[in-house]
């Protein structure tokens, strides 16, 4: 998901190979998405109508899958009903909480596990099936994320997975007038060269708009803050007159559907 305005992180750590802007930022998204967690649910509308972008391209047979930032584990449970009790299948997530909630909501069956998607804790060449949704952005370092997917998937296995653009939340930013709060998304091109890079022979990207409507200002960031995709930054608080100036803003906006909110789709579909 994406970072929330004015209560956000600029971006990522501008130098990948800082180790400890690194992990001080992976414990702020941990933090910030596990406190979302016993709400996820319900306010994921946006991503779970993304999510079955990836559903509609789900292999029919796998033995050995990985749901990479797994959140409270509703797809998870859907790749295990549709491989069933004879795959071994993995969620996978940085935040505990997230993790805390997808064990109450979907039991033990699930081999439920806390790492970072940059070293996966699983061994070379046994996954069929790689799935995202909605998890790669928070990555700094995009490289390394792509090549422990290459590294843990088999010959032939593929990974699917959803991520975010450019132009994402556009509409956010125009409102709180604050277009450097949001995640510095990575474009087509460069998620392509990151994956050849990695290691797979064949890569597809494609892109799509994504668009959802809201009521009223207060449910387009909830819809965002709710889900836990905000980083909080010290000092960083909004008075009435900035919301009420956002409002003016966002109403500009509406349609007769409500206050649009967009998201940039990649879809990355990878062979190894």
């Amino acid at each position: 998901m994406t970072a929330q305005p004015s209560h956000a992180v600029d971006a990522r750590p501008g130098d990948e190979h800082n180790d400890h802007g690194n992990r001080d930022w992976r414990a702020r998204v941990a933090h910030a998405f596990s406190r979302a967690a016993p709400h996820y649910h319900e306010r994921a509308r946006a991503q779970q109508a993304m999510a079955e972008r990836l559903i509609a391209r789900l292999p029919d047979r796998a033995g050995a899958v990985l749901d990479l930032g797994c959140g409270p584990g509703d797809l998870t449970a859907e790749l295990a009903r549709r491989y069933g009790d004879g795959a071994t299948i993995h969620g996978l997530d940085l935040a505990p909480g997230m993790l805390t909630e997808a064990r109450r909501r979907h039991g033990e069956g699930i081999d439920w596990l806390c790492a970072d998607a940059a070293d996966l804790p699983l061994p070379s060449g046994r996954l069929d099936l790689a799935v995202s949704n909605l998890a790669i952005q928070w990555c700094p370092d995009l490289g390394a994320v792509l090549a422990e997917l290459a590294r843990v998937l088999r010959p032939g296995g593929r990974a699917l997975i959803n991520t975010l653009a450019p132009g994402t939340l556009s509409e956010v930013g125009q409102a709180w007038q604050r277009p450097a709060a949001l995640l510095d998304f990575r474009d087509a091109g460069h998620h392509r060269r990151a994956a050849h890079e990695a290691g797979f022979r064949r890569v597809e990207v494609t892109e799509r708009i994504e668009r959802f409507h809201y009521p009223d200002l207060s449910a387009v960031m909830a819809s965002i803050k709710g889900v836990g995709a905000q980083v909080a930054r010290d000092g960083a608080r909004l008075s009435r007159t900035d919301v009420a100036r956002a409002a003016r803003r966002y109403e500009a906006l509406r349609t007769e559907d409500g206050l649009p909110v967009s998201y940039h789709l990649l879809t990355l579909d990878l062979e190894r």
